[in-house]
């Protein structure tokens, strides 16, 4: 993905995603480094259930805007009020996190806030992160 396609990002709806993310244990795992402004991310559920679920840092602006301006302001009110924004990006799914540059607890805490906007226990992610 080129940083022209990053900005095609827009709000989404956690009742929008697939019914099996409340009914299985999970796992996401990320498919690259912390390094970037956008990781990818796959989301596993038993069996052969997958969704790509990205953790994107809305407040990368440099050198074009990762995120649109509403979707970064939207991103922060949200995470003050303890949750987080997921957005879409054709087939791809995300989160918006009010950041510059990811670590591992923050990526945690973004899947824990996740997990809680689509009514699934904590306890049932676990996260996957190669060192």
């Amino acid at each position: 993905m080129t940083m022209a396609e990053h900005t095609d990002w827009q709000r989404s709806e956690p009742f929008d995603l697939p019914d099996w993310l409340g009914e299985e244990d999970l796992v996401w795992s990320l498919d690259g480094s912390l390094s970037a402004a956008q990781v990818c991310g796959t989301l596993r559920g038993a069996g052969e259930h997958r969704l790509g679920l990205d953790i994107v840092c809305a407040d990368v602006a440099y050198p074009a805007p990762v995120v649109p301006e509403p979707v970064r302001r939207q991103c922060h009110l949200t995470w003050h009020h303890g949750q987080v924004q997921t957005i879409r990006n054709g087939q791809r799914h995300g989160l918006a996190v009010p950041v510059s540059s990811l670590d591992a607890d923050t990526v945690c805490e973004a899947l824990r806030r996740f997990a809680r906007a689509i009514a699934v226990d904590s306890e049932r992610v676990r996260v996957l992160i190669s060192l």
